[in-house]
């Protein structure tokens, strides 16, 4: 974040709805250039961990693991950078965007050490998800 930029936010928080527990290797997604993207209030974006961690738009994450779906609970901004935490626990970063579903939803690509999928983190349905 550029802190000349970047103002104060208030976080955005939402429920999982759908827990994943899956991982790939060869996913082939691709970082959006935008270092930010609005959530709409009830819109669904799905969560996925990745170890690598090249912000670089238009570079390719392939090792990949699924966490889950997420339903935004207010309006808000996301942004490369923000912590990613699943009631409370901090699962990673968000390393940026993948728009290959949008326009039914974006994948959030978190940056962490091991890639995890849902069960990994235990993670379960309603649990709160919260970026910022």
């Amino acid at each position: 974040m550029n802190p000349h930029e970047d103002g104060l936010k208030r976080p955005v928080t939402g429920s999982l709805v759908k827990v994943l527990i899956h991982s790939r290797d060869d996913r082939g997604m691709v970082l959006e250039e935008y270092a930010s993207r609005c959530v709409r209030r009830e819109e669904i974006h799905e969560l996925v961990t990745t170890d690598q961690h090249d912000p670089t738009p238009g570079a390719v994450v392939d090792r990949v693991g699924f966490l889950g779906f997420v339903e935004i609970a207010a309006g808000g901004v996301i942004d490369r950078g923000d912590e990613v935490r699943a009631d409370g626990h901090l699962i990673g970063t968000v390393l940026g965007f993948d728009a290959c579903h949008f326009p039914n939803h974006y994948n959030v690509l978190i940056a962490v050490d091991k890639t995890a999928t849902g069960p990994d983190l235990g993670l379960t349905p309603e649990m709160e998800v919260r970026f910022g």
